[in-house]
């Protein structure tokens, strides 16, 4: 990237984070991130480390399950309700490998509905998307400091030593180092994590399917007419895209990708299909494993973490040693999405900053190793309010019977949640316009339908039956949504990088 470059009559020329281009009669500067390095591996890594496949089946399954505000959900059936949603999710997919096939820049869905409805819906729903993957990040931030205190620690007898903050401290220093650092150790550190959790729980889950030998009933997994009946299935579809959240963040990291016109949309689907397999043996197992018994699976012993509750100890599959690396392999994948988070996040402000639509200096990138800076920052100063507001205030969005630092992860994780649903929405919508060219026609009309089906249907589970404070957290970002709209319409920025720079795009590629 060094020395001077020509691309479309342009004469570009490096200049330490930034790129200044001159067309005769002008120049303007647009900030790059580090060398185009990455591999298919690194990109995938990052769409699996976000989605956080171990994490989700120890803590999410049960809201397809049921164990939800509204009380409802697939029941038993719940490895239908995994395929529905993947099936739903792959059509997001779909429209993501599209965009990602001609826009190669760090924006992703930002660029893709500025592409689809223009540059002011397109700002806004950046606002709302990587506000969203903010409130997500530094959610997890504030549970994984309580989880080593209160969880992981206490299951080998030592510790804690320290205060739940201050190991949230400690967790974000190590976040700041896996940012700063290059991006190749990020998405190498999701990878790493990422693998080592999957293959152990994965061991589990065979152990546990072998010791049901003629007890496996696939028939009662599968079965479209569980408890609650269709509807119940279709309600466990609605909290089933939750755990999908995030499979489009390969995306992210296109303009740092060797080849990202096919990295990138092979990451994407790739990641949706791997993880769909993977969420439909966790579902089944934590089903089976209950002897499809719904009221053991909905107690209050299992309900919250099934997972746990089949490898604790005097269980039928579980044992002492079981409990504790189910529990260290969690935070490791805990990790994972905690860094695949981080990276989506700050690339994203990197973006919007570098088109003007964010305070400049949030698109500082450093020197020597090419990473966004101005947004590492954002996210760390970010993450210390909520560190310190959740330590100073133990009754703030608190719910009964949770530990504080739980709870405030809920509700970011429902702000969050409900930001990304919104903006899958919005690029559903836009792909009529902004993929209108494609030559697969039905290909994109049935993405089109199937993609605002599961994100219309998401978006009504986040208000259906649910009470304050959760209530308050998807209402937070409509309201934040509508901050970032007049934001937007004040501030016009500058045409997009990914318009303005040419090897941040490409010809429309056949389907």
């Amino acid at each position: 990237m060094d020395g001077l470059t020509a691309a479309g009559g342009n004469v570009r020329r490096r200049e330490g984070g930034e790129v200044v281009a001159s067309d005769g009669n002008k120049e303007f500067g647009y900030e790059r991130l580090g060398a185009k390095r990455l591999t298919l591996i690194d990109v995938l890594a990052q769409s699996v480390g976000f989605i956080g496949p171990v994490f989700s089946s120890a803590f999410i399954i049960p809201l397809i399950i049921g164990v939800n505000v509204a009380a409802r959900g697939a029941g038993t059936s719940a490895p239908l309700a995994v395929i529905l949603a993947g099936v739903g999710v792959f059509a997001l997919g779909w429209i993501v490998a599209q965009y990602a096939k001609r826009i190669h820049a760090a924006g992703s869905l930002y660029d893709y509905v500025t592409n689809g409805l223009g540059r002011t819906m397109g700002a806004a729903s950046g606002w709302l998307y990587y506000g969203g993957t903010i409130m997500l990040t530094t959610g997890l931030g504030v549970l994984l400091g309580g989880y080593v205190h209160d969880s992981l620690l206490p299951a080998f007898s030592v510790g804690p030593w320290l205060p739940v903050w201050a190991w949230d401290t400690i967790l974000a220093v190590l976040l700041f180092a896996a940012l700063y650092f290059g991006v190749q150790i990020s998405t190498r550190v999701q990878l790493t994590l990422a693998l080592l959790s999957i293959a152990v729980v994965l061991i589990f889950f065979a152990t546990v399917i072998g010791k049901l030998g003629s007890a496996n009933d696939l028939a009662k997994a599968f079965d479209p007419t569980p408890t609650d009946g269709f509807s119940g299935i279709l309600f466990g579809v609605l909290y089933g895209v939750l755990i999908f959240v995030g499979f489009e963040t390969a995306a992210n990291l296109a303009e740092e990708t060797a080849d990202p016109k096919r990295s990138i949309p092979r990451a994407v689907l790739g990641a949706v299909v791997l993880v769909s397999l993977w969420y439909l043996i966790a579902s089944y197992v934590e089903v089976a494993g209950f002897h499809f018994d719904l009221k053991v699976i909905t107690s209050p012993q299992v309900s919250g973490a099934p997972l746990f509750a089949l490898g604790a100890p005097g269980t039928e599959f579980g044992s002492d040693l079981w409990l504790k690396v189910l529990l260290v392999v969690v935070f490791l994948d805990m990790l994972a999405v905690y860094v695949g988070a981080a990276v989506a996040s700050t690339r994203g402000t990197f973006a919007m900053a570098r088109d003007r639509r964010l305070p400049a200096p949030l698109a500082g990138v450093s020197e020597r190793y090419g990473t966004p800076t101005g947004a590492i920052v954002l996210l760390l100063v970010v993450q210390a309010v909520l560190i310190v507001a959740a330590e100073a205030n133990s009754t703030i969005l608190a719910l009964p019977g949770l530990p504080h630092y739980f709870a405030v992860f809920a509700w970011c994780a429902t702000f969050g949640g409900f930001a990304l649903l919104v903006v899958y929405l919005l690029m559903s919508l836009g792909a009529i316009r902004g993929l209108a060219d494609d030559p697969s026609k039905a290909k994109l009309a049935i993405s089109v339908i199937l993609g605002v089906a599961i994100t219309g249907g998401g978006i009504f589970g986040s208000f259906y039956k649910v009470t304050s404070p959760t209530l308050l957290a998807p209402w937070a970002a409509v309201i934040w949504g509508i901050l970032g709209l007049l934001y937007m319409l004040a501030v016009k920025g500058r045409e997009p990088a990914s318009s303005a720079l040419e090897d941040l795009r490409s010809e429309v590629a056949s389907s």
